[in-house]
């Protein structure tokens, strides 16, 4: 990844720009960032809504998301394939057409889509399409899911910025789909970093991830 702190900042401050440009938003255009993070209990309470990202091994995906402050769960499971009701062992083999995802259950009253588009897009490499580091194959690409035509227009035009701006060496590669059917993950797979900090896998490549993305986000933190 290019960087990433020298970039994270413009990304930070586009999602008031893209604010602007969503149809039919939660929040009204004229309000401010600070009034639309922190709702009074005289406005209209927001139901909670569902980001889907995969970002690679959805053990780092879901350790990173679920620090930010707003995002009730996260989920790890399974988006994107043709197969009913896969397994981890199947969706191994890249033969199910399943990607590694996560669904961040979250309030937008507290975090909006644009905040964590940001945190999705600065938490991997987007410009590896089906690969991430030593994860290799397309249940590791890097996928949006959109849930309604509102998040397809913000990730779509989120990814064209960053590619106008050259955020990377290389251009970025996410696929941006509509959302199918989810396939949670095996329980084991829930909560994964913080239940299995010493194993190898944690320490030498989830531990690093989310050490950088603590650096990042960090006064969005819980």
């Amino acid at each position: 990844m290019k960087k990433l702190f020298r970039f994270c900042m413009p990304l930070l401050a586009m999602m008031l720009q893209l604010q602007a440009c969503a149809q039919k938003d939660n929040f009204h255009s004229s309000k401010t960032f600070k009034e639309m993070t922190t709702a009074t209990n005289n406005e209209t309470m927001h139901k909670e809504e569902v980001a889907t990202f995969g970002a690679g091994c959805f053990w780092c995906t879901e350790a990173q998301f679920q620090m930010l402050k707003g995002v009730r769960l996260v989920e790890s499971g399974y988006s994107g394939g043709h197969v009913t009701n896969p397994t981890y062992k199947q969706v191994s083999t890249g033969s199910t057409g399943h990607a590694e995802v996560c669904n961040i259950y979250y309030d937008p009253a507290v975090i909006s889509y644009d905040e964590l588009l940001a945190a999705f897009w600065t938490s991997h490499d987007p410009t590896q399409l089906n690969r991430q580091g030593n994860d290799v194959g397309t249940q590791y690409r890097s996928v949006i899911y959109y849930h309604n035509e509102e998040q397809h227009q913000k990730a779509d035009a989120y990814k064209k910025k960053l590619n106008e701006e050259k955020a990377w060496d290389r251009p970025v590669v996410t696929e941006i789909s509509a959302f199918g059917e989810f396939y949670k993950a095996e329980n084991y797979h829930q909560n994964y970093f913080n239940d299995n900090k010493t194993q190898p896998y944690c320490q030498m490549v989830v531990q690093p991830k989310v050490e950088k993305f603590k650096k990042v986000f960090g006064n969005k933190l819980k």
